[in-house]
């Protein structure tokens, strides 16, 4: 089942409830002959009432299918994946190539 995925605006600063988090750049990889899409990422912690932190994120929409190959009725573009339904070990190699491309980072997948 494919989907389409409408990438976040880039190094465009949201304000969220206890803080802010920024989208900073949309990467692939190839992994088994396919390519992974994430999109990387930080997040602040500065306005909550239980203390400051943060950390960097990558949040996988999936598989690519087709990349950017259209913009929304906002400008944003597109793109067309498959979410990644695989067992825990092809999940668990997306996670290990994007920690050793990114250094530490939660690695959050989309359904």
């Amino acid at each position: 089942m494919t989907k389409d995925y409408v990438h976040p605006r880039l190094n465009e600063e949201v304000t969220a409830i206890g803080g802010h988090y920024v989208s900073e750049r949309d990467e692939r990889i190839k992994i088994d002959g396919r390519e992974v899409l994430y999109i990387l990422g930080y997040s602040v912690m500065d306005t909550s009432c239980c203390g400051v932190g943060g950390g960097r994120f990558a949040v996988v929409p999936g598989w690519l299918v087709r990349y950017k190959y259209r913009t929304d009725d906002a400008g944003l573009p597109v793109s067309e994946v498959s979410p990644v339904e695989e067992e825990r070990e092809t999940r668990k190699a997306i996670i290990g190539m994007i920690e050793k491309k990114e250094s530490y980072c939660s690695v959050r997948f989309l359904p």
